[in-house]
């Protein structure tokens, strides 16, 4: 079936030109939408991988290419692109899409077609757990926030009480803000003083944070986007509001303590990568994203943790083909995707490029988590959890 009103572009990364005995995998993009300023660069890192893994000679024998479906980061267009790439492409397995509101709606998709399919953001509990080919590259928000409030009360951060602004008007931020947030502060034995509601789109939040203001608290759990969360801590500063912001992997934006300023100062958020790791494989890949990036004339910043989800769900891809000696064969094409649904399934202390990764019995990754603060207009790496 044909699909219109996206551009289609498919690409052989690292040869200059697709060949019909590539093995292809498509890659949704969500170039615009509320969460593009995390996810504008993924493709970036999805460039890198393919280009690191052609060099050392493909995936048996192969060379990989890549297929890219824009969008927009609307979930109707997202189960298009699934289904443009199960029927109309060659492709063996699908990165994204990014959000959960798209993931809803494209993973049954994904999965009456028989085609993998991996999130390299969605976070909102158990998305992936009723489906076989549907998997994220991502951690449970409530795992994570359970080892944030670890790390405050090791640190000895102030933290007698805590208030959640969330909105309303998108899946992740819903779920942080009804269930998420309450349940994590509950189980880490604080008082809830206050909830606040408010939308993505909404230009004055003064309403909001006047509600705050009448019972100031240490804590404030924030469940939105990163453009919201801006306004938040500008508007909270303005007021005179002294607490502490806090925030999971829907604001993991390497860009965001720059972008909030002296605003956002002492802002904790929970990561599943850290580009200021020192080692040699973090500061490769954060060499090479930068290189494309200027390549492209645009700023070279670092890479978030959607970028690096993005850059290993392309690893974990190739190394199931191996494993499952994909050929891209057309008429094992069914066979060879299930092949590689199963071989993800079984994976276990895979080398990622964030450390040991092994996916759970919901589809979803296990990693280490990195507990970082807004200093300076930097993330400064506070904790770490490995389990």
């Amino acid at each position: 079936m044909k699909r219109t009103g996206l551009i289609m572009v498919l690409v052989a990364l690292g040869i200059g030109s697709a060949h019909a005995d590539d093995l292809t995998i498509g890659y949704l993009a969500a170039n615009t939408g509320p969460f593009s300023a995390l996810a504008k660069r993924n493709a970036i890192a999805v460039q890198v991988a393919i280009e690191d893994i052609n060099a050392k000679g493909g995936v048996n024998g192969k060379k990989l290419a890549l297929a890219s479906f824009d969008t927009g980061g609307k979930p109707d267009q997202a189960a298009a692109g699934v289904a443009h790439f199960a029927e109309d492409e060659p492709a063996l397995a699908v990165v994204g899409p990014f959000s959960t509101s798209e993931c809803r709606v494209s993973f049954p998709v994904g999965e009456r077609l028989g085609i993998p399919q991996m999130s390299m953001a969605s976070s909102a509990p158990k998305v992936a757990a009723p489906f076989t080919y549907a998997f994220r590259n991502t951690t449970d928000e409530a795992y994570t926030y359970e080892r944030l409030f670890k790390t405050i009360k090791a640190k000895g951060y102030a933290a007698k009480s805590v208030s959640i602004a969330y909105a309303t008007d998108d899946a992740v931020s819903e779920a942080l803000g009804t269930k998420v947030l309450p349940d994590a502060i509950k189980q880490a034995g604080l008082p809830l003083e206050q909830t606040v509601s408010l939308r993505v789109a909404a230009f004055d939040l003064a309403p909001q944070v006047s509600q705050l203001m009448q019972k100031p608290t240490d804590l404030i759990a924030v469940g939105t986007p990163p453009e919201p969360m801006l306004k938040l801590a500008a508007e909270l500063r303005r007021q005179g509001h002294k607490g502490r912001m806090l925030g999971g992997s829907s604001v993991a934006d390497a860009e965001l303590p720059a972008r909030m300023g002296p605003n956002g100062e002492g802002t904790l958020i929970t990561a599943t990568f850290f580009s200021g790791m020192d080692d040699e494989r973090t500061r490769d890949f954060v060499m090479k994203f930068q290189a494309k990036l200027k390549e492209k004339g645009e700023p070279a910043v670092e890479p978030n943790q959607f970028d690096a989800a993005s850059y290993d769900i392309v690893s974990m891809y190739a190394y199931a083909m191996q494993q499952a000696g994909v050929t891209g064969d057309k008429d094992k094409r069914a066979a060879e995707r299930t092949a590689i649904r199963d071989q993800i399934r079984k994976l276990s202390k895979f080398p990622a490029l964030v450390g040991p990764l092994s996916i759970n019995a919901d589809g979803d990754a296990i990693k280490v988590i990195y507990v970082l603060e807004a200093k300076g207009g930097k993330w400064v790496l506070v904790d770490k959890h490995l389990d």
